[in-house]
């Protein structure tokens, strides 16, 4: 029988980025994006190109029936189309858009009307993205990136 003996590394008061636990993936950026944003796969894409690259998703037109899904928080800003960017897809991230005045300990979705930040989710949003670890300020917060794959 196989079994696992990873050793996770834990040293509380760290005021990183990302914690130990976070897990990160570098992919490819289909326009520009900004450190924060909440990003997806590009489906307009054709094949494996699908999962290969991200964008912010665009939700200025309004609510979006169900919420929006996501894959993660971006790390870094990236300038343009092809740019690698590196995004939290599970686990802590220090700086998440999140609306202002989102409170702590609420569970996140992109049901908004500004492309790429989350807000507090309600009934009508059943793809959860993250939970706020503080209360938003400045249109940012500490967010855990709910995993989804």
């Amino acid at each position: 029988m196989a079994t696992s003996t990873l050793v996770q590394f834990l040293e509380p008061g760290s005021d990183g980025d990302i914690s130990n636990r976070s897990q990160v993936e570098t992919f490819l950026a289909s326009a520009a994006i900004a450190k924060g944003d909440w990003v997806n796969f590009d489906t307009g894409k054709t094949g494996a190109d699908r999962c290969l690259y991200v964008k912010v998703e665009d939700t200025s037109g309004g609510a979006v029936a169900l919420g929006v899904p996501v894959i993660g928080v971006a790390l870094e800003a990236a300038a343009a189309a092809g740019d690698q960017v590196r995004v939290v897809v599970a686990g802590y991230v220090k700086e998440a858009n999140v609306a202002t005045g989102t409170a702590a300990g609420v569970a996140l979705a992109l049901d908004t009307t500004t492309s790429g930040r989350a807000v507090a989710a309600d009934a009508a949003n059943v793809n959860l993205a993250g939970i706020s670890l503080a209360v938003a300020a400045s249109n940012t917060a500490p967010c855990l990136v709910l995993k989804k794959f």
